[in-house]
């Protein structure tokens, strides 16, 4: 049982430096747990929230939703990257961003729409 939703605590949204920042968007909150409520498997976070040393240290983009709290990088434990990203672009009905890669999907809850496939072989 999670802190924040049924099924995710905010340890999971954390900065990986350990400085403390975990303030996730809501937005945010809600499409995770209902993107894990449809697939019925467990959402991995890989990337929450980031301070700007962390950001800057793993090559973050300078203006990335991270930094706000607004974004998030997920795997899933039942669906493909490609299948995690569809379900999700359905979800969001062109609202928000979403960026999927070969082996995650990025997925925030900025004001302008946003898609991109950055993945080895695009599709």
């Amino acid at each position: 049982m999670g802190d924040l939703t049924t099924n995710f605590s905010r340890w999971e949204f954390a900065c990986k430096c350990g400085c403390g920042f975990d303030t996730i968007d809501y937005a945010q909150l809600v499409e995770l747990q209902t993107i894990r409520t449809l697939s019925n498997g467990k959402i991995i976070i890989t990337s929450g929230c980031r301070c700007v040393n962390y950001n800057e240290w793993i090559d973050g983009a300078p203006k990335s939703q991270h930094l706000i709290g607004r974004a998030t990088d997920i795997i899933s434990e039942v669906l493909s990257p490609k299948q995690l990203f569809d379900l999700l672009n359905t979800l969001k009905d062109g609202k928000g961003g979403l960026i999927l890669y070969d082996d995650f999907v990025h997925t925030d809850s900025r004001t302008i729409p946003y898609r991109d496939i950055r993945t080895r072989d695009k599709l």
